[in-house]
This record gives C-alpha cells, sequence and structure tokens, in this order.
C-alpha cells in the first residue's frame, strides 16, 4: 500500500534539512531545564523498574537519544527520515539508529521497556493517531512507559521554510486532554501531564504527557 502523501512529505523535508536541523538543535537542550527534567523523571521510573530497551520514536539526529543514553537508559533511535538516521549515527556511533515509520514498527510485542515520541506525533493527522498510539502500546510492554511532548493548540501549521530551506511540511498542534484520552483509549494510564510556558523562540505552550501502559 503506498505512503499517505503526509508520510512521504515529512519524510522528503526532513531530509533535506538533517544536518541543518541537527546543527540549529545541537544545543537546545542545555537551555531548557524543564525538558531535561522531563527526560530526567521518565528515565528514573524507567530505571526504578530495571530498565529495559527504550526507543526514541521519531529520533531525528539524534539529540534526545544521547541524552536519554546519558541518564543511564538502553536507548536507540527511530525515525522516517534516512537523511536524519545517516546524521545521527555518525554522530553518535555507539548507539543503534534505524530507519522506521512509527506508525509500523519492526518489533515485536512487548518488546520495549518505554517509548519517546520528542515532537514527533505533530505530523500525524489526528485520525491516524488512534492507530499510532495502538502500536506504541503493542510494543511497550505491560508496566512501560510512554513519554510524548508536543506543542499546545488546535491549529494545523503549514511550513514552506525551515532551517534553511525551502519545503512542504505540516505540524499539528494537540490539546493535552484529547492525547490523554486516545492514550487512554490505547490501553496507557496517564501518569503526569505538564504544560509550560513558551521558551525564547517558541509560539505557543508546550506539552508532556507521561503514561505508563496497562495492556
Amino acid at each position: 500500500m503506498p505512503e499517505p502523501l503526509d508520510v512521504t512529505e515529512t519524510c522528503t523535508a526532513y531530509d533535506a534539512v538533517a544536518s541543518d536541523y541537527a546543527a540549529m538543535l545541537e544545543d537546545e537542550l542545555a537551555r531548557k531545564p524543564v525538558d531535561r527534567a522531563m527526560l530526567g523523571v521518565f528515565a528514573e521510573y524507567l530505571l526504578a523498574d530495571g530498565g529495559g530497551a527504550v526507543a526514541d520514536l521519531g529520533c531525528g539526529p539524534g539529540r534526545v537519544t544521547i541524552e536519554l543514553a546519558g541518564l543511564g537508559l538502553d536507548a536507540f533511535g527511530v525515525d522516517l527520515s534516512p537523511g536524519m538516521i545517516e546524521v545521527a549515527r555518525r554522530a553518535h556511533p555507539h548507539l543503534r539508529f534505524d530507519v522506521g515509520t512509527m506508525a509500523d514498527l519492526e518489533l515485536g510485542d512487548d518488546a520495549l521497556a518505554g517509548a519517546l515520541a520528542w515532537y514527533s506525533i505533530i505530523h500525524t493527522p489526528d485520525e491516524r493517531q488512534p492507530a499510532l498510539f495502538a502500536e506504541f502500546a503493542r510494543v511497550i510492554r505491560p508496566g512501560g512507559w510512554l513519554l510524548l511532548a508536543f506543542q499546545v493548540g488546535d491549529d494545523v501549521v503549514h511550513l514552506e521554510r525551515a532551517y534553511g530551506h525551502e519545503l512542504s511540511l505540516d505540524t499539528r498542534r494537540q490539546r493535552p486532554a484529547r492525547v490523554a484520552e486516545l492514550l487512554s483509549a490505547a490501553g496507557f494510564e496517564e501518569r503526569l501531564r505538564a504544560v509550560r510556558a513558551p521558551d525564547a523562540g517558541e509560539k505557543t505552550q508546550q506539552a508532556y504527557v507521561l503514561a505508563r501502559s496497562r495492556s
């Protein structure tokens, strides 16, 4: 079955910007204490449960994957964009990075202790998000952890230029309550929901939802 047009456009866009995206965001986490704190909470829960494989879904150039590894997690990355994966492998050769789609992961049932989707659900249309979260539930073991980060809102933002490149890319802002409802329907129990004010360069509030698999 052919990939949906939005998937093809997302892959093309991130392939085009991969190197410049990596360079521009390389030190971003150092300037975002709340983001680092959320990743730390995620890591602490996973390690308290004995650890295990953790997938950074939509990992881009691996900037969050390496942060998770530094927190003691057995982290690896998955991204739709071969260009992003090439950059990630070059920057972090000691970590695993796979080309793949998070909507159809090449992982067995209950294969993961946890997964992270850090600003990566924003490219999936609303109507396909229930299936996306069902796939997350399939690969995360019972009692495993999922952390999502996304921009708050109701609108779709179409980008025609980003990271110094012409492109065509839609990003979808989300309402935390709706995301939590979808996660519950997919078999997750919400454990934490947080919203912070925009930092410099951000236009909207930023949200985080931490959930545990009950499936």
